[in-house]
């Protein structure tokens, strides 16, 4: 059996414990951090763990820096964010399927990745692998297993440009002196609204996925003598498709947002309405009106499935 991979056991540990200390996590959000960071940190590929790592850091930050404005404008708006466990999933979930592909292809001994070994008959049967040992060639090299490695890389690229792109265009957008517009109309619509875009935002988005590609460009590189020694080939993809998952992410959400979440706004109170009751407004002594979205998805779905759809778009295109 391989050894448990202590460095990332413990930086997982301590990001779980600090999101919790900080109230950034609710207690079953730090458990499922602690999980996920662990399983992504444990894959032999640095550059995707030190890429959630950044991702969380500066994600907690926005969303500490914008809590005062959001509290003045959503009538639930938790103190600090205190993501729960779905959250921590919903915002983690393709990344976390794309590392244990990787991994579970190119390094199928690698825990804890290796305890699924038994249920696929290893990854390295899945298709003509090639061992990655200690960086033996470029994770984003495209002769490798006709490319699966690149893809699964740019995967974990769209995913955390888009999430984090979408963090900071949610906390950091709605603090713009303009009111936001309906990415469907084109009105004005009251900040907090989902599927509203503001400029500011919208820059916001497209630094947040810069910097996830910025991020996984230094790390290949100081990790891995083969993307080093391209470095010149690596670069513009990684901060163009970088910046194309966060911006494009962003607005995707943005639509999903605006046409399958309901965004119900008290007329008396000025403030959004997020929560997600049933009825949600009988018995209510204030005006309440639908500004846009029908009532199918929630926050959570909707960071799902557009980080899901950019993953599968960025690895895609940007593999071939």
């Amino acid at each position: 059996m391989a050894p448990i991979p202590l460095i990332p056991l413990i930086i997982a540990t301590l990001l779980s414990a600090h999101g919790l200390r900080s109230r950034s996590l609710s207690f079953s959000g730090a458990v499922t951090a602690f999980v996920v960071g662990f399983s992504i940190l444990a894959v032999p590929v640095r550059a995707i763990g030190v890429t959630l790592i950044v991702f969380y850091l500066i994600g907690s930050r926005a969303t500490k820096y914008g809590k005062k404005r959001k509290s003045q404008l959503e009538d639930d708006y938790q103190d600090a964010g205190y993501r729960s466990g779905a959250q921590v999933l919903c915002n983690s979930f393709t990344a976390l399927l794309a590392s244990g592909i990787w991994c579970l292809s190119f390094a199928p001994d690698m825990l804890p990745w290796s305890l699924f070994n038994s249920y696929i008959h290893s990854g390295s049967a899945l298709l003509e692998s090639v061992a990655y040992g200690d960086g033996q060639w470029c994770p984003l090299d495209a002769t490798v297993s006709s490319g699966l490695s690149r893809a699964l890389m740019f995967a974990a690229l769209g995913h955390f440009a888009c999430c984090l792109g979408d963090t900071l265009a949610s906390e950091l957008g709605i603090l713009s002196s303009r009111p936001p517009i309906l990415i469907t109309t084109l009105k004005t619509v009251p900040p907090g609204t989902n599927g509203g875009v503001s400029l500011g935002g919208t820059l916001a988005s497209l630094f947040g996925g810069l910097s996830m590609g910025v991020t996984i460009f230094i790390s290949l590189i100081v990790e891995n003598a083969h993307c080093r020694s391209s470095w010149m080939t690596i670069l513009p993809s990684l901060v163009f498709w970088g910046s194309v998952a966060g911006a494009g992410g962003s607005l995707l959400d943005s639509f999903l947002g605006a046409t399958l979440q309901r965004t119900r706004y008290s007329v008396d109170k000025k403030l959004i309405l997020t929560g997600h009751l049933t009825e949600p407004d009988r018995g209510r002594k204030d005006t309440v009106k639908v500004i846009s979205g029908l009532n199918l998805l929630t926050n959570n779905q909707v960071n799902l499935l557009s980080s899901i759809g950019t993953a599968l778009v960025v690895a895609r295109f940007a593999s071939t």
